[in-house]
């Protein structure tokens, strides 16, 4: 199997240190880079494009927001990992709009760190339980409003099962294996709840599942 090649910025050599001593941990992830700050970060992770970049929100010379944003015009295809102290839901929705695709605390990382590197690179969005809920709060009415925009269909069990297992990161096929269904079956089960639903991304799927309380469900994922 072909490893995740992960790369590290934060400012605190002791911080790189342990992050790639618990990712060092299982074969299937590879460090291959550091960086110190924010600059570093930007033409090391453009130079290596590598999977995953994991950075630090609080770096000298270029913060984590402006580095995800250069990141994003500069090499979209590298997938972002916000590790950060910071648990401001300003902080977690400005770097989802910007691209992000999960969200973990630094307390959180001996447990999280390699689920949320798998999850992201898998397709799905992983934000830090302990921030989720609070930082898409304010998103709640918005998924109503999508709901209502289409005459307020519900979902069907299946639908639903469906979303959340989506929301969690999980593929259309390690979706079919756990329902026991094809995966054309995933497929129409989705776009019909994305539809009735109007969300288009798997952000937006992520933001829906917080606002109709599934936290429980996605905690576990």
């Amino acid at each position: 199997m072909t490893p995740i090649r992960v790369i590290l910025a934060d400012d605190h050599p002791v911080v790189l240190a342990g992050v790639k001593a618990l990712l060092k941990i299982s074969p299937e992830f590879e460090v291959i880079g550091e960086a110190l700050s924010g600059h570093a970060a930007l033409e090391l992770i453009c130079r290596a494009r590598p999977d995953v970049a994991v950075i630090d929100i609080s770096m000298p010379d270029l913060n984590g927001l402006e580095l995800a944003e250069r990141l994003a015009a500069t090499c979209p295809e590298v997938k972002l990992l916000a590790l950060t102290f910071h648990e401001d839901r300003t902080y977690v929705q400005r770097l989802l709009h910007l691209g992000v695709r999960g969200y973990i605390l630094k307390r959180s990382a001996a447990e999280d760190l390699a689920q949320a590197v798998r999850a992201i690179v898998a397709g799905g969005v992983y934000l830090d339980p302990s921030v989720a809920e609070k930082a898409l709060a304010n998103s709640s009415h918005q998924a109503a409003g999508a709901e209502g925009a289409v005459g307020g269909e519900e979902l069907s069990p299946r639908e639903e099962d469906v979303l959340k297992l989506t929301a969690q990161g999980y593929t259309n096929k390690e979706i079919a294996a756990r329902l026991q269904v094809s995966v054309k079956s995933i497929e129409t089960y989705k776009a019909r709840a994305t539809t009735k639903l109007n969300l288009r991304t798997r952000a937006e799927i992520v933001r829906y599942a917080f606002s109709q309380n599934w936290t429980d469900d996605l905690d576990r994922s």
